[in-house]
């Protein structure tokens, strides 16, 4: 990319968050991103990988299974719920159980232990191309429209600059909801994604759920313009555009 001048404009170096619990495989990973000309994060435990996933807002996550505090594959699903930031696994399993678990819980590729260099730095760089793709709506970025303010990654809902307080399911189903913003839910999709599980009557459910969130989102629940119903279909989430910063 160039600038008007014809001067190439620098792109801001990837920033990589590396979870990995082992300091000599930890080592290996750094030197291998940063000859690639990334920025590293090191983290050792789930709670210090979380911590920083929601505040460096890495463009790439390399993720041992392995940790000490909590699974790899929570971690990994947890990250998920908010962000759209690829996800490489790193593990010593070999099961093809565990690959299809782990893609499952929304890892973008696995590589097994041992494992060379030159196959790592590859499969990041692929991940980094592909992380061109667009942003989680109030998860990567927090949603601001309307005075109404929705950030996934630090669950924090807001109107007018005061806090909207929702019940867990009522945050699972707006989070559910945000993070397919523009397409149509079906209201079984909602009810399996909400309330994971196979019965139940998932209209009404919905309508008891939707009715309450709305009360609290939006700026005319009787003439709601962000949860909208599709009849005899189930819902969608419309963003418009949001505020300026």
């Amino acid at each position: 990319m160039s600038s008007s001048t014809g001067s190439p404009i620098a792109l801001p170096a990837p920033v990589v968050l590396v979870i990995e619990d082992e300091p000599a495989i930890r080592s290996i990973i750094r030197a291998a991103v940063e000859s690639e000309g990334s920025i590293v994060y090191e983290a050792a435990t789930a709670r210090t990988a979380l911590e920083l996933a929601r505040s460096c807002k890495p463009s790439l996550i390399v993720l041992d299974l392995g940790l000490p505090d909590a699974d790899g594959a929570l971690v990994c699903a947890q990250i998920r719920e908010w962000s759209a930031t690829p996800i490489v696994v790193l593990s010593a399993r070999h099961d093809e159980a565990e690959k299809v678990r782990l893609l499952d819980a929304g890892a973008d590729d696995y590589l097994t232990k041992p494992f060379s260099t030159i196959e790592l730095q590859a499969r990041l760089r692929a991940q980094l191309r592909r992380a061109a793709m667009g942003p989680v709506r109030g998860g990567d970025v927090p949603y601001a429209f309307d005075g109404l303010h929705i950030d996934l990654a630090t669950r924090v809902v807001m109107r007018d600059g005061q806090p909207v307080h929702l019940t867990p399911t009522e945050w699972e189903l707006l989070r559910t909801l945000v993070t397919a913003a523009g397409r149509t839910l079906t209201h079984q999709q909602l009810f399996d994604a909400v309330w994971s599980r196979s019965h139940g009557d998932a209209q009404q459910y919905l309508r008891v759920y939707v009715a309450n969130l709305r009360r609290k989102v939006e700026r005319d629940p009787i003439r709601p313009a962000l949860i909208v119903t599709e009849p005899g279909v189930g819902y969608r989430m419309s963003l418009p555009t949001a505020d300026s910063p």
